[in-house]
């Protein structure tokens, strides 16, 4: 009688099951749109950092006037033309990027560091510190954001600081408002009531358990708000209450090239374009996140 050995296979262990960010990131980049927002993105912020490298006037493209080649049409030695001034417009472009695109990201930083910590914190106690947090919020929101900027920022005179923190005062109540409703709906979770019954801090349970619960939300509206905080930055340099001359932004080269706007469009025109194309990318963008962040959306694609 012969006997059968059976060897013994391991088990296969089930398949690792990806993250809720990792879902995030593949649904995004399944957005081609997205990915050229992306793509627009850094070549804007890698010209701005990169501007003494990338062009060969880079003194006028810090404000040196060169009056001899004032208006010059684009073409092979400017292929953007030159400004009133004759400075090369592809430089100054290179250089307002610096102080357009990093009035964007620090205006919602600081929108974020004020606003979302207040939400968690409204959302958390409730009662009457929801109350208080919430009625200023209201009186905030009360306001145009664009005419209450404009407001602050002759108020603290004009600058690139000035008009940072003046947008950035006037974006903080849009994330108090979004995290105070995430926090409302993460509180009575079993995460937190487990903390809360061994004896947590509130703060650190605000600090450690809800807002890196809410990160997603943030991430989705500050990468939308990125370009409404450009777009209103420029609008307040071409009014003249920002950046000064002879610092380039692109909301002042609008500003100075508008009236040769018929006969030499190429001046404001780039800068407009500019603009156009950034805020048109972080639109993009935000949008793709939020489609991704939605688990609705990606079981569609599924």
């Amino acid at each position: 009688m012969t006997t059968t050995t059976l060897s013994a296979e391991p088990a296969a262990s089930p398949p690792a099951v990806p993250s809720e960010r990792q879902l995030i990131l593949r649904a995004f980049r399944q957005d081609k749109l997205a990915m050229l927002g992306v793509l627009v993105i850094v070549f804007f912020v890698l010209t701005s950092i990169f501007a003494p490298l990338l062009t060969p006037y880079p003194a006028q493209g810090a404000g040196a006037p060169n009056i001899i080649e004032k208006f010059k049409a684009p073409g092979a030695e400017h292929p953007l033309g030159t400004d009133y001034l004759g400075r090369d417009v592809l430089a100054r472009i290179f250089y307002g990027g610096r102080s357009s695109l990093t009035t964007g990201f620090l205006v919602v930083f600081l929108a974020v560091l004020i606003g979302a910590p207040l939400g968690a914190i409204a959302g958390y106690f409730g009662g009457r510190v929801d109350d208080v947090i919430m009625r200023i919020t209201d009186v905030f929101l009360s306001f145009p954001p664009l005419l209450l900027a404009i407001a602050i920022a002759t108020a603290l005179g004009s600058g690139f600081v000035n008009t940072m923190i003046a947008i950035a005062i006037t974006w903080w109540p849009w994330y108090t408002r979004l995290v105070r409703a995430q926090t409302v709906s993460l509180r009575e979770r079993y995460f937190i009531e487990a903390a809360r019954s061994i004896g947590v801090p509130s703060f650190k349970i605000i600090a450690t358990h809800i807002l890196p619960n809410v990160l997603t939300p943030i991430l989705v509206q500050g990468t939308m708000d990125l370009g409404s905080a450009i777009l209103t930055g420029a609008a307040i340099n071409f009014i003249g209450l920002g950046v000064q001359p002879p610092q380039a932004d692109w909301g002042n080269m609008i500003s100075q090239g508008r009236i040769y706007f018929m006969e030499r469009p190429w001046f404001a025109g780039s800068a407009g374009v500019a603009i156009f194309l950034v805020v048109l990318s972080f639109n993009l963008i935000g949008d793709a996140l939020r489609d991704a962040a939605d688990p609705r959306t990606r079981r569609g694609e599924a």
